[in-house]
Formats: structure tokens, sequence, C-alpha cells
């Protein structure tokens, strides 16, 4: 039985997507084998939250008085497990272990710098775990009883996804140095062990160095001849072994034409894992925003894709270590993030976000969208075209143009709940995906360096007006929307280009470069020099393409989303900016958010977020 739709202006549709159910909604983090079971991660508002389903038994929260979040950059690397126990990261701060049998939580270590992946060595005696106090990273080891840490290495700046040998006595880890990102070079590090407690009698470097290729997530054959690992040395990936006892280093995948991986933007990032049979492997393979799940023969170097439809971005992979059963989050445009586990003949689903199991009918089909520009340069996006079973609209509807963070990252095909929010009340979207963005190839991602602020912002004006001159939105009612490094793209579209947006919203943004250089973490203290120039040599580009420099050129509405306790991005930046526009008169809003940080947790935070952006966009787009 069709609905007969209601003609009603774009922007005013009725949507069942409310913004309470934007600030409800429960996000899946990360799945693992554990136990007699499954465990996952929900952030639930400030709440991280890990649940245990056992295969013969009800599901069950496990935390309490406790918050699982990984402390180290961004977050990630939250926790891991072993048929005994479970260990944790709380709050970021300090190790905690919870036992299967008691339902116990204890400490492991001080509440002291800031945790991520703890490792429970093969015997379940020791745990390694990413360390960071103040300047200094290191690799950790501490009793799994509890104790304190002692240090197993700290020559690097970086440390990232530790991995123990099947024996235990040997470590393997990925490592870099300033100024690179972990997408720019890095070290994987082969370590034997000696000792008690154990430590390192002798390293090497297996691949990689200060300016050569990316080398991620290494982990152990079954039998712990083989570290495998992914290589990103050419314009895609390969997924390498490397024999410990020949020293032997050979390709068994060359991903042509996909990446086997994607930035390192948080720890405990899993795309590759062995089978028990230590014959095949899996990877998750993605391109241009889609992903697929692989087995490859490490003999041959074949490879059969795992049928996953309908889903199209895959994370988090996970292997059972004796019975080889598969377990991985997955989504769609249409489906929302869920839990699905592998027996041996069909995918079971596991767990969904309760507040998104929707109709399908709500959620609009993406276009993939490129653009060639004079030059040759190619821009590539996802366009959403407005969608509600029960409405529909006459003309052209008002088009939101959404700019990734990152900015080396990019926008998948996963669930778009931020753009369904929009779409299903009449807007149409898109997805920039610009020069720097992840996906599309090593020399695509780094197009942008050196040009952070001039060619992002080309890229999302071309492409908006590209795709209004398509006949798909009104180019007289475009908006230009985005966190962090697509705030600072917003800034800088609404003063380079004035008048080509009707508004800008901008999260968390980056507004002055030279005090990002000076105040931002430690993760990304030197990230400005690759994508603009070394600092402070060059103060003066920095200022140049500093928006708050350049506002007297602003005269398009701004809504600003700040939180309080921002690291990435200070507040007095935004707060500065926001003086320099009363005196201007630009309209605008400014909400300042107590408690949050780079990104909002809080359900009432978000629930305002949506709330005061429908209202903007009403005041200065729709009404106008």
């Amino acid at each position: 039985m069709t609905t007969e739709k209601i003609r009603q202006p774009y922007g005013f549709w009725h949507s069942i997507i409310g913004a309470r159910r934007m600030a409800q909604r429960n996000r899946l983090d990360d799945v693992q084998f554990a136990g007699d079971g499954l465990v996952w991660l929900e952030n639930r508002g400030k709440q991280g939250q890990l649940v245990y389903q056992p295969d013969h038994g009800a599901r069950r929260d496990v935390l309490f008085e406790y918050s699982a979040r990984g402390g180290v950059g961004y977050g990630g690397g939250e926790f891991t497990g072993n048929e005994r126990s479970l260990f944790f990261v709380h709050q970021g701060r300090q190790i905690m272990r919870y036992d299967f049998d008691t339902a116990v939580v204890r400490a492991v270590t001080p509440a002291w710098g800031a945790y991520s992946t703890p490792l429970s060595s093969p015997d379940g005696r020791w745990l390694v775990f990413v360390h960071e106090d103040g300047d200094h990273g290191a690799l950790g080891l501490v009793e799994a009883d509890g104790g304190w840490p002692i240090r197993l290495d700290h020559s690097a700046d970086f440390y990232m996804q530790p991995v123990w040998s099947p024996d235990g006595n040997r470590l393997a880890w990925v490592e870099w140095e300033n100024p690179n990102m972990p997408w720019d070079a890095t070290r994987l590090v082969l370590a034997n062990l000696g000792g008690e407690p154990p430590h390192v009698v002798e390293r090497f470097v297996v691949a990689g160095g200060r300016s050569e290729g990316v080398f991620t997530q290494p982990c152990f054959s079954p039998d712990g001849r083989q570290l495998a690992y992914l290589a990103a040395q050419g314009e895609w990936d390969d997924l390498m072994l490397f024999d410990t006892e020949s020293g032997e280093r050979r390709v068994v995948y060359a991903a042509r034409g996909y990446h086997l991986s994607t930035p390192a933007w948080v720890q405990g990032q899993r795309s590759l894992a062995w089978l028990p049979d230590g014959k095949r492997m899996l990877v998750i393979r993605n391109h241009a925003g889609m992903a697929e799940l692989c087995e490859v023969d490490v003999e041959s170097g074949s490879v059969r894709v795992i049928p996953t439809a309908p889903f199209t971005w895959l994370r988090q992979l996970s292997v059972h270590p004796h019975s080889g059963e598969l377990a991985v989050l997955a989504s769609s445009p249409r489906l929302a993030e869920r839990i699905l586990r592998w027996e041996g003949a069909r995918w079971r689903e596991i767990a969904c976000t309760d507040a998104w199991l929707l109709p399908e009918e709500w959620f609009a089909d993406p276009q993939a969208v490129e653009c060639r520009l004079p030059d040759g340069e190619r821009i590539y996006g996802w366009f959403y075209p407005p969608q509600n079973p029960k409405a529909e609209g006459q003309g052209l509807p008002p088009f939101i143009v959404h700019v990734h963070g990152g900015p080396t990252s990019a926008a998948v095909l996963d669930f778009p709940r931020e753009a369904a929010y929009f779409t299903s009340r009449g807007y149409a979207w898109l997805e920039v995906n610009h020069r720097g963005s992840s996906g599309y190839g090593r020399t695509y991602q780094q197009a942008l360096n050196g040009n952070w602020g001039e060619a992002d912002v080309a890229d999302t004006v071309n492409l908006a007006r590209f795709v209004a001159r398509q006949g798909q939105a009104d180019e007289q009612r475009m908006v230009v929307m985005g966190g962090s490094a697509g705030g600072f793209t917003v800034l800088n579209c609404l003063v380079r280009y004035p008048g080509v947006f009707k508004a800008g919203i901008a999260l968390y943004p980056v507004a002055d470069l030279i005090a990002l250089a000076r105040e931002t973490h430690r993760f990304e203290r030197y990230y400005t020099d690759r994508l603009i120039a070394p600092f402070p040599e060059a103060a003066a580009l920095y200022r140049k393409r500093s928006p708050i420099e350049q506002l007297n050129q602003m005269r398009d509405a701004l809504a600003i989303f700040q939180g309080e306790e921002d690291k990435a991005v200070p507040p007095a930046q935004n707060q500065a900016l926001v003086e320099r526009l009363r005196g201007l008169g630009v309209p605008h809003l400014f909400r300042l958010y107590p408690g949050e940080g780079h990104g909002f947790r809080a359900p009432e935070t978000i629930e305002d977020f949506y709330q005061q952006t429908e209202r903007f966009l009403q005041d200065y787009v729709l009404f106008d």
C-alpha cells in the first residue's frame, strides 16, 4: 500500500528523526571475542559501556561506575580481553580489569598519564600498553594482576598497535617520529624479550623509517613464525609477510586500486586478521568510501570476496582464535551500524543502536559525484537528495554542503545519521571528498600538502556549484557545514567566496592557524608543517590562511559550536572570532558547551545543537 505524499516547503517536512533521537543514539565503537562470547563497546553519551554477550546467555552491561575511554590522542584502543578477563582504560587515565567469573572490577595501574590498548600476554601474566605522559610516549608493561608499570620502550615519539607473539617472547609494534602523522611515515619494530619482568633484549626495524612508507597493524601467525603487516609504500596498499626466522619479506597481496586500512586517527584500528589454520588471512579493503571483506590465501595470494551485502562499510574486524568465527561492525546508507557475526555459513546480527531501527524509506540513496576541474583535477563526493516517505517539495531544495574533518579523512558509505536528519526535512546534502581525502589513492591524499586552506576550499565551492548546476539543488540556498578541519574550510569558504553560500555552520573550527600551531595537543602538534609549511618559519603564510585574519571579507551568516574543554582547537580561538564578528556586524550564532571537548557527547548538548542549527537555517536560509 502506497502512502500519498503531502506537498510541503523544503526544509519544513515533518521527520521522525528528531533532535532527541539524534541525542539518544548509542555509538558502536569496537567488538572483540572475549570470555565465552563477544564483547563490544557502546558509547552512550559520556559513558563508554562494555557489553558482554555470552554464547549461551543473555547480554549484560559490564561497567557501572566506570567508563571505557582511550586516553591517547583522539582515543581508541579502549579494551581487550581473553577467556578470563577484560582489560579496559577508564576515562583514558587508568587500566582496569574485569573478571568474568566474579564480575569484579579492580585497578591494574595507578591513574597516571594517558593509556591505550592494554593487551594481555599469551600466558595472561602481563599487559603491554601504549602510554603518554605530557610530551613523552612509551610502550609500558605491567603485571595483569596489578602493579607499578615499567617502560619497555621510549625511543620514539609515538606508539601504536603493540602485539605479542604466540609464545610471548616477542613484541611487534608501530612507531613514528615528529613531524610525521601515522599516515605519513612509520616504522614497524620487532623486539625480542627476556628476563623477569620481561624487557627488550634486542629490537630491530622490520620496515619503514623516518620518511619511508606507512606500516600498520602487525599480527603474528598462529605458529608465530610469520609477522603480517600492511604497507602503504606506493599509490595503494600491500599485505606483507615477514618471516621471523629467515628474515624474508614478501608481498602476499598487492591491492591495486584498494586501500587495506584507513588513516590511523585513533588507536586500536583493525582491518587485518589471521584465520586459525595459519594458511589464510582476512582483510577489509576499501575504495572511494566503499568496503568489502576479503579472504587471502597466504601461499598463492589468491583473493576471495566474502559477501557482506547490503552493507557497504566495514570496520573493526575480529576473529575467534580457535573457531575462526568472525565479527565486524557493518553499516550502509540505509542501515544503522550493527555487529555482524559470521558462523560459518551466514551472518547473524548481534546488536544495533535501537534508536535507529527505522524503516529504510526514511534514508536517501547516495549518488556518487565526480567533477573535473579545468586543470584536469578531479573532485569526488556523495550526494544525498531529500528523502521523506510522507512529504515532497516543489522546485529545487535548499542545499547543505558538508566537509569532513581531518582533513586526512573521508566521507564513506556508512550510516549517515547527520545527513538523514536534514534530508528527511527536505534539504539536499553533499559530502565533499576534497583533495587530501583518503580512499582515492595516495597521490590524491597527499595533494593537500602545502595547500590546506586553498585546495580544500576551492574543491568545496566547485563541487557544490557543479551539483547545483546539474539541477539537483538550489544554488541560491547553499549552506556549507563542517567540523574541526572541515570547520576551517567552512570559515575560509565564507571569507574567500562571500555570497556563494547563504550561511555557514562550523563545529569547533580552526580559526587561527598560529594559535593552532602553538596550542594544539601533542598528536597534531606538527601536522600543519606538512599541510601548510614549517612553523614558525612560515608564520606569515599561517596568518594569510587564517580565517580570523580575513573576517572583514565575510558577510554571510555563521553559526559556531564549540566545546569548552577542547584540547585540539582551544575555545579561545573561536571566542576571539566571535568578538570580531560582533564588531563587524556579521550575523552569527555562538554556542559554547561546558564539559565538551573536540566532538560532542552529552545528549543535552547534541539535542541543543540540532535544535539551534535548524532554527539558524530557518532564519538565514529558508526565511531570508
